[in-house]
């Protein structure tokens, strides 16, 4: 119990830091740029919380991954646009402004389709029957963690622009940090189930990705800059916003290994597609 409380409470402080220091980089004319792209918006709203999350259900079911480290990886699926998306879209010198932007807009529906899409993908889930958690509880807490910090940035950045420059570096500083604490203390904690997560899910794991980069890549636009920032935004899952998922519903059960274990993944496989792209 004291380690869950532990877990709970160092992700809930890195999300919150990291959409603090995402709306603090904000712009309003940004987001109003963004929106404005109507159609390739819709696009990858419905990639990111349709297709992407119906492409786990189908892998996992085809490759009969163990149903709590399939719930893990069903979380991941429902959490998009993972705050590295940036990292890697400069990396593979896409288009940074975009991705900073989608990245932090995005969290903003994760907060209320989130829960209502695992909601979903645990009732077809054969042997999820026992697994169950309160939407409204994980809604209220999704909108305090995300969508609080994420307008606070933006409202600090629009009001007080000076300030949120002074204090924008110190909050990404210290929310880096308490994240990658939190994945280690993860890690450590579930180490033993998580090197029993086996072959089969981690292959299962590695297709999702690679056909959620695909996909992401296709209704990117025209342009291979704006396609790169959405192939990494469909295929980089966030892992902090499914472990506090993970955390808060399913304590003392293998779905935090699963979660770490295919986000570490997740991470591998986007700096391999940060190096094939700077590459060519």
């Amino acid at each position: 119990m004291t380690n869950e409380i532990a877990i709970r409470a160092l992700t809930t402080a890195a999300l919150t830091g990291l959409l603090l220091g995402s709306g603090l980089r904000l712009e309003v004319r940004q987001v109003v740029a963004v929106m404005q792209q109507k159609r390739l918006l819709g696009r990858t709203l419905a990639v990111n919380f349709l297709g992407v999350p119906a492409l786990a259900m189908g892998i996992v079911l085809l490759f009969k991954v163990p149903t709590e480290i399939a719930v893990g990886m069903l979380l991941l699926a429902a959490a998009p646009f993972a705050p590295v998306v940036p990292v890697f879209t400069k990396m593979a010198r896409g288009d940074l402004a975009m991705a900073a932007t989608l990245t932090g807009i995005f969290p903003l529906p994760s907060a209320f389709l989130t829960p209502w899409i695992c909601v979903a993908c645990l009732k077809v889930l054969p042997g999820a029957g026992e697994l169950r958690f309160q939407v409204l509880q994980l809604l209220l807490l999704l909108l305090a963690t995300i969508t609080l910090p994420l307008a606070t940035g933006v409202a600090l950045q629009h009001y007080r622009p000076a300030w949120a420059r002074k204090i924008l570096r110190p909050v990404e500083i210290v929310a880096e940090g308490i994240g990658a604490v939190s994945l280690a203390f993860v890690t450590f904690v579930e180490f033993r189930t998580i090197l029993d997560t086996g072959w089969n899910a981690m292959l299962a794991m590695a297709l999702l990705c690679e056909l959620s980069l695909f996909l992401g890549y296709a209704v990117g636009g025209p342009g291979i800059a704006t396609r790169r920032v959405i192939a990494f935004g469909t295929s980089n899952r966030n892992i902090a916003l499914a472990l506090l998922i993970a955390a808060g519903s399913f304590p003392g059960t293998p779905v935090l290994a699963g979660v770490v274990a295919n986000g570490l993944f997740l991470i591998l496989l986007g700096l391999a597609h940060v190096a094939w792209w700077r590459w060519r």
